[in-house]
């Protein structure tokens, strides 16, 4: 459902400067459940023929990337992936950008989970490693060959964040001041949040990214739909929230488009593949 005082009736009808860089978010931005939405991928495929970059910009760990994804990367339609939240960038030479935690804040994360009383993850570039397990959990390692149980792992394995799932809707860490750690919380779902260092964010990724293509920041473009999309809006020339986006995200949007299901991506970006193939 569109937000009727941030985004024009009639879709979008004022032109925007061809971006150098668009950057996506995966998780009701390009896909829903997990899998990239058909028509999502017929217009990354389309705009890989334009001059224009496709960067993928998600909290996603490395390690449990879609595989969907990961095949746009081989084919050249994406060029380079942003993930846990900024703090890992790659591209197919390798990768860009890398900010592990040290010992220091993977122990303090660790105290506080254990605290909380919550089942939590670290994610490095090849695992994700839960410290316990329940019946979902179970299930999901064992279809999933880079999730595992290892509650030690962090202690010999770089590791770039933490993930926390909470008990119920209503304890989700909010007694704790997360800045006096120098750590914040951010959330992703009703029941899971992501614990980073103060400074990550996928906007630091994009600044990387940025620089390894030598492309200013105000000549890019973002997709997004969740809170921790919002430091991407504040950084990149246009910023757009899903029509299911998150209301403080869509506060910090330059236009607000459609779902997934509505063609959301495509009511903006048509502009600049239906130039290209008419030149």
């Amino acid at each position: 459902m569109f937000i009727e005082d941030k985004i024009a009736q009639e879709s979008m009808n004022t032109k925007v400067s061809t971006p150098k860089i668009i950057f996506f978010d995966i998780d009701d931005t390009l896909s829903r459940s997990g899998v990239i939405a058909e028509h999502n991928k017929a217009t990354l495929e389309q705009l890989a023929d334009t001059d224009i970059k496709l960067v993928i910009s998600t909290g996603r760990s490395k390690a449990i990337l879609p595989e969907d994804i990961l095949a746009l990367l081989d084919a050249d339609i994406l060029d380079a992936i942003i993930c846990m939240n900024g703090q890992y960038s790659f591209d197919k030479k390798g990768r860009i950008s890398h900010y592990p935690l040290s010992d220091e804040q993977t122990d303090k994360i660790v105290r506080l989970c254990q605290q909380s009383d919550l089942i939590h993850k670290f994610d490095s570039a090849t695992h994700i490693a839960w410290s316990d397990e329940n019946d979902r959990l179970r299930e999901f390692n064992a279809v999933t060959p880079n999730s595992i149980l290892d509650p030690e792992y962090y202690k010999s394995n770089i590791v770039y964040q933490c993930s926390v799932f909470f008990n119920n809707q209503f304890d989700k860490m909010q007694d704790i001041d997360f800045a006096q750690y120098d750590l914040k919380l951010v959330h992703w779902h009703q029941i899971g949040a992501d614990i980073l260092p103060v400074d990550a964010s996928k906007a630091r990724g994009i600044k990387d990214v940025c620089e390894y293509y030598a492309v200013d920041v105000s000549e890019c473009m973002a997709f997004g739909d969740g809170m921790n999309d919002l430091e991407m809006f504040d950084l990149v020339g246009f910023a757009v929230a899903m029509g299911d986006a998150q209301p403080a995200l869509i506060e910090r949007a330059d236009f607000v488009t459609g779902t997934i299901e509505e063609y959301g991506i495509q009511a903006v970006l048509e502009q600049f593949y239906t130039a290209a193939s008419t030149k």
